[in-house]
């Protein structure tokens, strides 16, 4: 399996999981202590620890870290799924970031037994990522750092919602994947982008953070705009051609999003943002011309 596509199916099945099985409840941090060597077991959480100011304390991270560069010559300690705990012991860190929702409670339960100082970081949402920054922040002693980063990204987001205020809406269905088909809803950071956009989540009603759906449901609401992944591949839309007289369809309302940015719950959601408005402006256009 090629990297970027092992990359986009530990995602996905991350995704899958938060959606469907007991996560472990999110920490607050504890700032009676500075930890001073972090390990990250997911690779959003490595890029939020950088943003926070402190990469110079990461000592390890999870598969699929790549971003920013310097992870890259870090040891990997494994995935959410599986842990090498020879290695984890070697790295002897004073505290473990593991993703809510993505890190199983069993496996947090597990590094909390064998005396680990386990923090839980919740990342749903885009306030979710600010407060993780901060959260970091406070653990390590880089709070103006993080405090930094965290205007820098709200900013960035206010600045950009700013400019849509007086966009007329749109409707739109994301595809995460489509065998089998999954989407989004409201509780999920995409469905923010999509909304801070003018855009209208055609399943922002569903209870899930990444429920399932059926041909039919898709069909039935008819969205204006058809949005995925890069990943995903060039032909992440052709089986909805069955269908012409979706709107998305007579539109030619198509769009796939930068992969990394709009795949991982970081600062860089503000450019996915910049993506998704784009495309969203580029949607309303077609459906004028229509």
């Amino acid at each position: 399996m090629r990297p970027r596509a092992a990359a986009l199916s530990f995602f996905f099945a991350l995704l899958i999981l938060g959606s469907c099985s007991e996560a472990p409840q999110a920490t607050p941090p504890d700032t009676s202590a500075r930890h001073e060597r972090i390990v990250t077991l997911a690779p959003n959480l490595a890029e939020l620890v950088y943003a926070a100011g402190a990469g110079d304390l990461l000592v390890g991270v999870s598969a699929y870290s790549d971003y920013p560069p310097e992870v890259l010559h870090l040891p990997v300690v494994g995935d959410a799924f599986m842990i090498d705990q020879e290695r984890l012991s070697i790295l002897d860190p004073d505290l473990l970031l593991v993703w809510h929702g993505g890190t199983p409670a069993h496996v947090v339960d597990e590094l909390r037994n064998a005396g680990y100082n386990v923090r839980v970081m919740r990342t749903n949402t885009l306030q979710d990522v600010a407060l993780s920054i901060n959260a970091i922040g406070s653990l390590t002693g880089r709070q103006e750092s993080a405090r930094e980063a965290v205007e820098e990204f709200t900013g960035e987001l206010d600045e950009l919602r700013s400019k849509q205020v007086a966009k007329p809406g749109i409707s739109v269905f994301y595809q995460v994947s489509r065998r089998p088909l999954f989407t989004i809803s409201s509780g999920h950071y995409i469905s923010e982008l999509i909304e801070l956009c003018g855009g209208t989540n055609v399943f922002a009603d569903l209870g899930d953070l990444a429920p399932t759906i059926d041909v039919e449901a898709v069909v039935e609401r008819d969205p204006e705009v058809m949005m995925a992944s890069m990943d995903a591949g060039d032909d992440a839309f052709a089986e909805w051609g069955r269908w012409p007289d979706i709107a998305a369809n007579r539109y030619g309302n198509h769009f796939q999003m930068p992969a990394d940015e709009i795949g991982r719950a970081t600062p860089r959601l503000a450019q996915a943002a910049v993506s998704v408005c784009a495309a969203l402006d580029e949607a309303r256009a077609r459906r004028g011309a229509g």
